[in-house]
């Protein structure tokens, strides 16, 4: 797998576009590889796009604990957020999802592009146990665009809380 390395001084531009995530993986001196898919409409499309397994398309999910107080949940995609999980690891009875444009106003990112690398406020990061020691992606902050890292190393540059804060996605 061919990662790429930080190169200093270098304006990152993902889809023609400057990309936040980018700049914030190359800042944490994270290697990656972008991955530019067009847009899906599953998981499973997700998957097939970016040559990966469902578990290892990671759902970043943001989650509000009160008044402009929010975290990022990573999930493998093929499994939940489990709510009375999450709500005991955070010491919390409440816990709600934003809606479209309180995700945005508090990621700086679009829904489908969420990611905690480049968010516009360092919210803390929950990660399901389940990642590690996967190779993983997640979202660039752009439609269509994803970045492939390890997922160990993403989360210690998250400082993320590793816990088991998931179920199997439900059958539909």
């Amino acid at each position: 797998m061919a990662f790429s390395r930080p190169v200093p001084g270098l304006r990152v531009t993902v889809a023609g576009m400057s990309s936040p995530a980018i700049a914030a993986l190359d800042a944490a001196g994270l290697p990656y590889r972008v991955i530019r898919h067009g847009p899906v409409r599953s998981l499973a499309e997700a998957a097939a796009a970016r040559g990966v397994e469902v578990p290892d398309v990671v759902k970043t999910i943001v989650v509000r604990r009160g008044e402009d107080d929010h975290l990022f949940v990573l999930t493998p995609g093929d499994r939940a957020v489990s709510w009375p999980k999450l709500r005991a690891l955070l010491g919390v009875s409440r816990l709600s999802m934003p809606d479209a444009d309180a995700a945005r106003a508090a990621t700086g990112y679009e829904r489908g592009t969420i990611t905690p690398f480049g968010a516009t406020t360092a919210w803390p990061v929950v990660a399901d146990e389940r990642l590690r020691g996967r190779e993983i992606t997640l979202g660039a902050g752009e439609p269509g665009v994803s970045v492939a890292v390890d997922a160990d190393a993403a989360v210690a540059a998250l400082a993320a809380t590793v816990a088991d804060v998931t179920d199997p996605e439900p059958a539909r």
